[in-house]
């Protein structure tokens, strides 16, 4: 195939969509406003840990390189609750040993993806370049570079002799279409937003943030808790999590109220933060050394959903993953959705090769009621997570769901099975997990009436 994409942001989905195009002939030129993520400048403190699962995963075999990704990974087959009293309750993910999800640093995974896409002689990978708008009618990105690559971009190759004079901060990059791949604060959507009439957009905030926090390894090297596992701490309004990475530590995130009488905004003073931690995660505490220097220094993130139509601008423009439909991280569904997305752009590029615009809307028509009805799921998954997950009720639940997926094979699957373990669209499997909710509960209903009724007919007989 022929014709150039733009893409900006080698994130994930950018780095892993530039590769899909360099295999199919295309010339890339992809653009990240970030220094390289081989040099070893991952920021810490933000969403360091992924959850890398059936949809991601399938995403990844497409290019050959799942099992390089995986040498990187550790399953976590299920979630450890921890209540107050430091008592534990594992709950497999599945009644299938061999289904779980991954936990995976964002630093290997990036660095797997853009080296990916390198390995095509036709994608071209620009640091350092920031985009300040589009021209969506030209398909051009106006990009700003930093100082250091402009000076290296100005200076004279051997033999050339002259000055080098200013470096230069302004470069355009034109290709037949712009992908936006930039993340939640897309400047690409931003120039959409501004030009295309009619452009809807909708960013909701959860009312909780989130601070990384960190459990180190044992001195030999080893897990301080149980490793294959995703920890739980719910305390019914907030709660904090645990994933586990390859070097032995945990990465540990708190999400709690911005505002309130017990909050990030009134717990500042070391007693204070002490107090709040001992008081609600007494088993984790002995386990986080550096626990203070980790709440005051690392950054308090927001939580946002992102919803936008339409996703494209004639032949010209595309958004992918979050610029189009940032989620909450509950569901672990982020980047496995942007990976989808990645899946379906290719599908529909491939499949209306000579039509571009018919291949961006058919795109938009198979993703956007998905990212929806993720974008819900991954809110109800916070709840659950904080509310329930530590309920007798909600044990008997998962329970109950193992033995009817066993009892219906085919026929019964969990919700967090279809989410995570299937790549069924995720509209079709809310919609699914509605109605068997609905035949269930039913028939329990059902079968308590009759139970009661026998008992009735025997006490009067």
């Amino acid at each position: 195939m022929s014709g150039k994409f733009v893409l900006i942001g080698s994130g994930l989905a950018g780095g892993l969509l530039a590769a899909y195009l360099g295999r199919h002939g295309y010339e890339v030129e992809l653009y990240e406003r970030r220094s390289d993520p081989r040099e070893g400048n991952i920021v810490g403190g933000r969403s360091i840990n992924l959850a890398l699962s059936t949809r991601g995963i399938y995403a990844l075999e497409q290019l050959g390189i799942a099992n390089e990704v995986l040498r990187h990974a550790i399953p976590m087959r299920g979630r450890m609750i921890h209540d107050k009293s430091g008592t534990l309750h594992f709950s497999s993910y599945d009644r299938d040993p061999n289904k779980f999800i991954n936990s995976i640093g964002r630093a290997a995974l990036n660095t797997t993806v853009i080296e990916a896409a390198q390995r095509y002689p036709n994608i071209r990978v620009h640091f350092n370049h920031r985009c300040t708008g589009i021209d969506l009618e030209r398909a051009i990105a106006h990009l700003e570079i930093s100082s250091t690559e402009a000076a290296v971009a100005a200076t004279p190759k051997p033999g050339e002799g002259g000055s080098a004079g200013a470096p230069q901060k302004i470069v355009r990059a034109h290709g037949d279409a712009v992908i936006g791949v930039d993340g939640a604060f897309s400047a690409v959507r931003q120039s959409m937003q501004k030009t295309i009439p009619g452009f809807t957009y909708d960013e909701s905030y959860l009312a909780h943030g989130y601070k990384e926090l960190t459990i180190p390894p044992r001195a030999d090297g080893s897990w301080q808790m149980e490793k294959n596992a995703l920890h739980i701490w719910p305390r019914k309004s907030f709660m904090m999590i645990a994933l586990p990475n390859p070097d032995g530590s945990f990465t540990c995130t708190l999400f709690w109220e911005f505002e309130g009488p017990r909050s990030f905004a009134t717990t500042k003073t070391n007693d204070e933060i002490r107090r709040f931690f001992t008081e609600e995660f007494p088993d984790a505490v002995p386990l986080m050394p550096s626990l203070i220097d980790d709440f005051k220094t690392n950054p308090t993130g927001s939580l946002v959903t992102i919803r936008c139509e339409p996703w494209f601008f004639q032949d010209k423009v595309v958004l992918v993953g979050d610029a189009a439909h940032a989620v909450v991280p509950f569901y672990g569904q982020g980047m496995n959705a942007a990976f989808e997305d990645c899946i379906v752009l290719d599908e529909c590029l491939a499949e209306f090769a000579q039509d571009r615009h018919r291949a961006f809307a058919q795109y938009f028509s198979r993703r956007k009621e998905n990212t929806d009805a993720l974008a819900d799921l991954a809110i109800e998954n916070f709840i659950e997570m904080r509310d329930k997950t530590a309920s007798r009720v909600f044990r008997a639940k998962k329970k109950l769901d193992h033995l009817l997926e066993g009892l219906l094979p085919g026929r019964y699957l969990p919700l967090y099975a279809m989410v995570s373990f299937t790549r069924l669209p995720y509209s079709t499997a809310a919609r699914r997990a509605r109605f068997q909710d609905r035949v269930v509960f039913g028939s329990l209903i059902g079968a308590a009436a009759l139970l009661l009724i026998a008992v009735l007919l025997v006490l009067f007989h």
